[in-house]
């Protein structure tokens, strides 16, 4: 019987660190499998360029929308039953996605993206309530396991399409979810709300009237609006420069590996800086130089696709970082959290429809890569901004009133 209490005792902390990896695997991937076959959907469905960043657009809308309210799911149904769930949505997400109707499409999308919202939100709250002592460790081991997974899907989505047809590389990823909820199930027993300090639903307040907030929001949101872009378009931009369908996904995959990399190398440094101006200009810098080399020198777009993830990378990390670093208290940490999804993912949503229809109205991808350079410069100005040792409200500054 002792021996049999020791296994069980060692089991379920095993079982919660491999669900909680696996949760983390979902929160990308089957949104990112879909920009490596974007063309033969255009095809298939008779999708313009605007149409198809839709696929894009509609889980982004789902997390600005969905996601500043995931804590109140959890504190009506629990943190584990709500994790539960959306893993389910995004299973369901999945399976609809990939029945082979275009309102099957972008209805599935829309469900993976609310399920993928709750996870995105709850996730970080999980991690704060059963390692609180390790939470830069854990958070950069799920940003490696998300990483990963998404990589993973990238670089096969090509080589399943050309073996098995379009629906079999977007219905794959439906192993994820499912591996996911075997495992999560171990955890349904409990019933516990929320860790103090998870992104609560957007109001108004001195968080919504400081000047720091709107930079760190600011900051965070074109980091995600480029990187969307280049998750719905970079396949495109690289096979209209000449690269092969497959080495255009397995760069995309290799840009979404170098972004988990800031979660290992600067996880544990950053919050022991003086300030964080000069990383979070050197991650918007590296963004602009990848998308300016994207254009000019498109045959070292394996160094441009590296080089751009890792600076996202780099920047989304930076960015949750400040939501602890830059508030007074940990309610005030919640609302500035909030504040930045619900805000940052809304401002993304807009990003890959319009490189779209940018696309449609030039004929080219240069103007989009050097739009986004603009926008990159504009990122810099915002981390710098953000990045300067400051709280929200110190000392009453006129800025932040």
């Amino acid at each position: 019987m002792n021996h049999r209490y020791a296994a069980l005792t060692v089991a379920r902390p095993a079982l919660l660190v491999v669900g909680l990896l696996l949760i983390a695997a979902n929160l990308r991937a089957p949104v990112t499998d879909v920009a490596p076959v974007l063309q033969t959907l255009e095809s298939v469905f008779t999708l313009s360029p605007a149409q198809a960043g839709l696929l894009t657009t509609l889980p982004l809308l789902a997390f600005g929308i969905i996601s500043p309210f995931a804590v109140i799911f959890a504190k009506e149904y629990g943190l584990e039953h709500s994790l539960f769930g959306a893993l389910l949505l995004i299973a369901g997400g999945v399976a609809v996605r990939s029945l082979g109707n275009a309102w099957c499409l972008f209805l599935g999308t829309t469900l993976i993206g609310c399920g993928i919202a709750v996870d995105n939100v709850l996730l970080p709250s999980l991690v704060k309530r059963d390692f609180p002592a390790k939470v830069a460790t854990m958070t950069g081991m799920c940003a490696i396991a998300m990483g990963a997974a998404a990589a993973v899907a990238s670089a096969s989505a090509v080589p399943l399409s050309n073996a098995f047809g379009w629906k079999t590389t977007l219905g794959a990823t439906l192993l994820l979810p499912l591996v996911a909820l075997a495992v999560w199930s171990s955890q349904l027993s409990s019933h516990t709300v929320p860790a103090k300090g998870t992104a609560t639903p957007p109001h108004g307040g001195r968080v919504w009237r400081s000047a720091l907030a709107w930079q760190v929001t600011l900051f965070m949101g074109i980091n995600s609006l480029l990187y969307y872009v280049l998750i719905a378009w970079l396949p495109s931009m690289l096979t209209s420069a000449g690269l092969s369908r497959s080495a255009a996904g397995s760069l995309h995959g290799m840009m979404q590996l170098a972004s988990a990399i800031p979660g290992v190398l600067l996880g544990p440094v950053v919050g022991r800086m003086k300030d964080q101006k000069g990383v979070a200009v050197a991650t918007g810098a590296l963004m602009g130089i990848a998308l300016v080399g994207l254009c000019v020198a498109p045959a070292w777009a394996t160094l441009w696709a590296f080089c751009f993830g890792l600076g996202s990378g780099g920047a989304v990390l930076l960015a949750l970082i400040f939501m602890g670093l830059r508030a007074g208290s940990a309610h005030q940490a919640a609302a500035l959290s909030g504040m930045a999804q619900c805000v940052g993912y809304l401002l993304a949503a807009g990003g890959p429809a319009l490189a779209g229809r940018l696309h449609d109205l030039t004929g080219s991808w240069t103007a989009v890569l050097y739009a986004g350079r603009g926008l990159a410069s504009v990122m810099v100005v915002f981390g710098c901004l953000a990045g300067r040792s400051r709280t929200i409200g110190e000392a009453h500054a006129p800025s932040d009133a």
